[in-house]
């Protein structure tokens, strides 16, 4: 393998896969703002690094599989991580049996309950940020819009981004698939938080239509 491979170059952080110490692994580099007064966008980039893998860590104390986090380089705005063996669920959706999907949506649903019951909201919650290894299990990556948060709000705000990005890749399949999710969240949250969640999806879609409407 070449030193490092760019195989990703976001908005906000480039992804390059890299040998280290005899380990594949992906290293995430924040990319710095031109905008930003550089000693205050250094502060920044730094401070996220850091709240990105203390949350990767806390997500794991939760119960939710996410990448070992090998090293974090606060000066460089780096994180070291491990490279998830497997497939992206927006790969092979298409793929599934409606029973799989079923399956697959309904643990998906549970782990983003497990993610909330501990305070914290993912941020980015794509087919394309969950990882399914060649052992069945679902790893959630890409933590980088991540944060620590009990409100309401910054949870359906979460689902609701997960609502829409089901609909607009895996359109057959979203009611199904997005009804799954619910059902494996009511299992951890309770039906009293799914009620909440739904209220609040209702509400920001309301808002969405009266924005587009004016």
């Amino acid at each position: 393998m070449k030193k490092e491979v760019l195989i990703k170059k976001g908005a906000e952080a480039s992804l390059y896969l890299q040998n280290w110490h005899n380990r594949k692994v992906i290293m995430k580099k924040r990319l710095s703002k031109k905008y930003r007064i550089p000693e205050l966008d250094k502060t920044i980039q730094a401070q996220r690094t850091k709240r990105e893998s203390q949350i990767m860590h806390k997500a794991k104390e939760a119960g939710v599989s996410t990448p070992i986090v090998y090293f974090v380089d606060l000066q460089n705005s780096t994180i070291v991580m491990e490279y998830i063996e497997g497939k992206q669920v927006k790969q092979i959706l298409n793929e599934m049996s409606p029973n799989e999907r079923t399956k697959i949506f309904t643990c998906i649903g549970e782990l983003v309950g497990k993610l909330h019951a501990a305070g914290i909201v993912h941020g980015d919650l794509t087919t394309s940020n969950m990882i399914l290894t060649q052992k069945g299990d679902i790893v959630f990556i890409d933590f980088g819009l991540s944060e620590q948060t009990w409100e309401v709000e910054a949870r359906g705000v979460d689902l609701h981004l997960m609502k829409r990005a089901i609909m607009s890749t895996h359109f057959m399949y979203a009611d199904e698939c997005f009804k799954a999710v619910l059902d494996g969240y009511q299992k951890v949250m309770g039906k009293k938080a799914v009620a909440e969640i739904l209220d609040k999806i209702a509400e920001i879609e309301r808002r969405g239509r009266y924005i587009t409407e004016r």
